[in-house]
Order: structure tokens, then sequence, then C-alpha cells
């Protein structure tokens, strides 16, 4: 492998070609944004290419044969076809086999052969590079069943970066893979490969992509003609294949792509890149719009003002939003996004019922956070979504490698300030303590229901007032007696959209219709119930000022 100092190679590829010229290592494991596309500079006219276009041009230009294998396709001569015509087994190309096993023993055989007459001196030393797609559908991460084929790939694989016969020669092999826990942990696990995760592209990356796509695309950048910075900043996140479409399509209508679009752009392709692995939750809400908590509020307000400081050395790795059910988790979570004015990142369901998918999804997951720069990442029912330290046997171990993966991506410190975790349950209790810890979840927010009358009346009239209805003192002096305590803020937006409908429905005041609903109020949560949320909520505080004086004595 060669780096030409014409070419400026992005990080992973830089990487690749020290462990390579030092020897350190032959084989490479390339995951994560395998399947994006790549600016190739190593070409006489810049352009955009596959991740296999960009090595056979960036990394092997002397490399003697190159070969390629996937299911599909089978094995191929990408390169030295003549040489590799040389050898009995390879005479005839349009024979090659397809199928796993025989196309791996195949490739074993052939870099055996080249290493035995080079070391025979019988003929020059050949480079020989392989480059085998989708190398999950060969050799899977499964439980071991005793499959024998399957374990037979896994090994040859193995052998490739460990056989002293071929780390002897110049041989590399690029197997790739789209996500680590995809693929047999014989291979993953074997010291002498290395891994290498090629990362979504970052705005350096973006940048030079739009360069390339510019001079093909004048109606659909014609507002950024003259700087391409502000998309290249607003879309990072997304794949240069997904933008590339974008352009295409808009090309196409002959559209050209708005500045007050890519906000919103952004988001569908991102979204598009996951899967439905994700949801951006969009706010126009801020910090002004939570009634009462106003130690919290406060407290937030200094972490967003460190934030837009860049000071990001005292800014919490995560928090916790704990408190009775309905009491405006999601919302609080809202209210900070829109005051940061970031993107909110909420995780869906990326647990599957396929061996090492739902690990596969959490890859995936994390690689978009990480090209996002700045964003908060929410975690709804966080008790159940995050997994247990030791989950049993009932679901093979999956519960427990989601943990780990969580536990180690939340406490990276690298990302301080860039990826602020939050977690949102009702039970904070079933969540794991050493998930929990300073270092992953710093700050503790407990959310109350109301305290008093007062508090609940204007809990209700604020929801009201959204609503075009007007509560007055008058009301609240008529209505003290009745109005419940522990109201959450689940059960005052139940409460103002049922005295709505009366007013609507039947024409009186909204003072009288708060009555009426009133009369019939019953607590959506059982007293009992709410009691134990409010203690444990108490409980996990991690700081008292957080908590009402009403509440401390619980």
């Amino acid at each position: 492998m060669e780096e030409t100092p014409r070419v400026e190679l992005p990080d992973w590829a830089r990487e690749l070609v020290t462990l390579y010229e030092s020897g350190a290592v032959s084989q490479f494991i390339l995951y994560g944004n395998v399947n994006d596309r790549l600016v190739i500079r190593g070409t006489p006219k810049p352009q955009l290419g596959s991740l296999f276009d960009f090595l056979l041009t960036e990394l092997l230009p002397r490399f003697d044969v190159v070969l390629s294998y996937d299911l599909g396709s089978g094995v191929r001569v990408r390169k030295g076809g003549e040489l590799f015509s040389q050898w009995p087994s390879g005479a005839n190309e349009g024979q090659l086999p397809k199928s796993p096993r025989a196309a791996v023993e195949l490739l074993t055989h052939y870099f055996r052969y080249v290493a035995n007459l080079s070391s025979l001196s019988q003929q020059p030393r050949l480079n020989v590079a392989t480059f085998v797609r989708e190398a999950h559908l060969l050799a899977p991460c499964l439980p071991y069943t005793g499959d024998y084929d399957l374990n037979s790939i896994a090994s040859l694989l193995r052998d490739w970066a460990a056989d002293d016969l071929l780390t002897a020669h110049p041989l590399a092999t690029f197997l790739v893979t789209e996500n680590l826990n995809d693929l047999h942990p014989l291979i993953v696990n074997n010291p002498r490969a290395a891994r290498i995760k090629i990362a979504l592209p970052s705005v350096a990356g973006l940048r030079a992509a739009f360069e390339q796509m510019a001079p093909s695309y004048p109606l659909a950048l014609a507002q950024f003609r003259d700087d391409l910075t502000e998309p290249t900043q607003q879309l990072a996140g997304a794949t240069i294949s997904s933008i590339e479409s974008l352009l295409k399509t808009k090309e196409y209508k002959k559209e050209a792509l708005e500045r007050d679009d890519l906000v919103t752009l952004k988001k569908e392709l991102v979204e598009k890149d996951a899967n439905g692995l994700i949801e951006f939750i969009e706010s126009e809400r801020t910090l002004d719009d939570i009634h009462a908590q106003a130690k919290v509020v406060s407290w937030l307000r200094q972490d967003v003002e460190l934030w837009r400081r860049n000071d990001l050395q005292a800014l919490p790795m995560g928090y916790l939003l704990c408190g009775p059910v309905g009491t405006g988790k999601t919302f609080m979570v809202e209210c900070l996004a829109g005051e940061a004015g970031v993107p909110v990142v909420k995780l869906k369901n990326f647990r599957d019922r396929w061996v090492g998918s739902s690990e596969g999804n959490l890859e995936k997951i994390f690689r978009l956070l990480h090209a996002l720069g700045r964003c908060f990442v929410f975690v709804d029912e966080a008790d159940q979504a995050l997994g247990k330290r030791d989950s049993g046997s009932g679901d093979s171990g999956v519960s427990g490698r989601l943990y780990s993966m969580l536990a180690e991506e939340m406490s990276d410190t690298r990302q301080r300030g860039k990826i602020i975790w939050v977690l949102a349950s009702s039970r904070p209790d079933l969540i794991e303590v050493d998930l929990k810890r300073p270092g992953r979840i710093d700050v503790k927010i407990p959310i109350f229901p109301t305290t008093t009358q007062r508090e609940g009346f204007d809990l209700i009239r604020a929801l009201g007032k959204r609503r075009g209805l007007e509560l007055t003192e008058d009301d609240f002096a008529a209505l003290q007696q009745s109005i419940p305590s522990l109201l959450t803020a689940g059960a005052a937006e139940a409460l103002a959209v049922k005295v709505y409908r009366h007013v609507r429905t039947t024409g009186i005041g909204a003072g009288e219709a708060l009555r009426t609903c009133l009369d019939d109020y019953q607590s959506p949560v059982a007293p009992d119930i709410m009691t134990s949320q409010i203690r444990l909520a108490v409980r996990e505080a991690s700081d008292l000022e957080f908590v009402p004086e009403v509440f401390r004595k619980i």
C-alpha cells in the first residue's frame, strides 16, 4: 500500500495504511458506514465511488492481483487477471465458485500457492489483496450449533490473518460488514486482525463531497453556488449517498435546495438512513413553558448557557428524569431541547428477534449520534429499554450485551457536552445502579405532581389558556377546596380538555365547566402507586433543592 502526498486520506484509511506498512496486521475488518459513497482523489479527476473503488484506487495501486467475493457474484478477479490465470485452478475465471465455503477454500488455496512459490523463489513476490463484501453473510454471528460449514469458513477467514505462511507474504484481506456484532466472534475477536471503523462523513468530508457534486447539480445547489458551508454544516449526520439522491431528485424537478428546508431535510435523511431506529423530536417549546419546578429550570438554564459558551467540561454526561406517571418528563425534554436549540434523538425499539440484530442496530445508532455533533439522546421508559447486566438465559444474553454496549457508550468522556443522555422513568429503581452512577448520569431530576391547590389551579389555568379558556381568581376562590392534591401534568391536561369540551358543547363558562369536571374527577393513578413513585423520585434526586419541602419528609 502507498500513501501519496497529494491524496488526503480520511483518518480510518491512514490508520489502515500505518498498520499494514508497519507489518502489524494484514487483515482489516471494515465496519460502520461501509455502503456510503466516498471521495476518491487519487484519480486525474476526483470523483465519488464505493468503498471498493476507494480501496482499489487509493490504497492498492501497487498490488498485482486484487480479488473480490460476495454471495451474488462469487469470486471475481478485479485486477491482475493474467497473473491469476497462471494458477492452474484459476485458468477458467468464469467457473470460479459462488458458494461461501467453496469460494473461501479456493481463495485460501490461492494465497498459499503464491506464498509457497514466493518462498521457493520460483517467481517474484505477488502483492495480493482480497475484498469480501458482506462478510457477515458468510460467517454470521450465531449461537454455537455445531454447523461444520459455518465454523470452517470462520476458521479459514481467521487463518488469513494468523497463518504464518500467509502473514509473511504481501497479502491484504478486507472483510466488510456494517456491524461488528453481525460477524462471527472467531473473526471479530482475532487479535491479529484490525477493526477499522468507517464513520459517517464529517463536516470536512461532506464539504469535499459537495465540491464534487456541485457541478452536476447546478439547479439544486443554485442558492449555495458561492458558498457550500451552510448545507455542509446543516446536513451533517446524513450519508453522502442520501444527499446525492436528494440532489438528483431536486435537479430532476428543477427545484433549488432552500435554506429554510435544510433542517427538515436533514431530519428526513437521517431517519431514513437509520432505518426507523431513531426519531427526531421537534420542539418549539422552551424552559419558559415549564410550570413551577423553579429550581430545576434554573439548573437546566445554567447548563444550556454553559453549552452555548462551549464550556463543555462543566456539563453533565446525562440526566435522569424520574417521577410519577404523567408528571411531564417527556414535556421537559422537549422544553430543554427547544431552549438549547439542538436535535433531540429519541431511541425507538432497536431490539430485534434475530440473533445479533439488536446489537447491530445499537451500533448503527451510535454511529449516527457521533456524526450529529451535539444532540440530546432521549430514552423513554429507560427501566425497560436499557436492559440488565444479568438478564438470565431467557433472551440468550441479548439484554446483557445491550446493557454493556450502552454503559460503555454513556461513560465515554470524549462525548461530554456533545452527546447528553436523557433517561426518563417512573421506576428508576429498576434501572441498573451502574447505569445511573456519576460519569454516566450526573444529574437526577425528580418531577413531582402539584403540592397545593394553588399550584393545581395555576396548572389547569395555564393549560386551559392554550385553548382559549379564561379562569379567574374568583374561580379559584370558589373551587379551591375541590382542586385535587398531587395533580400531575397529564391529569391536568385531561381536565383542561374536558373543560374545553364542556364549554364548546354546553356554552357554559370555563369556571362552571371546571366545577362540573371536578365533581366527577378521579385520579388516573392510584394513591398508593403515586406515593410509591414520589418516594422513589425523592430517593433518586441528585440534589435536595430539586425536592419540595413537603416531599422531603417522605
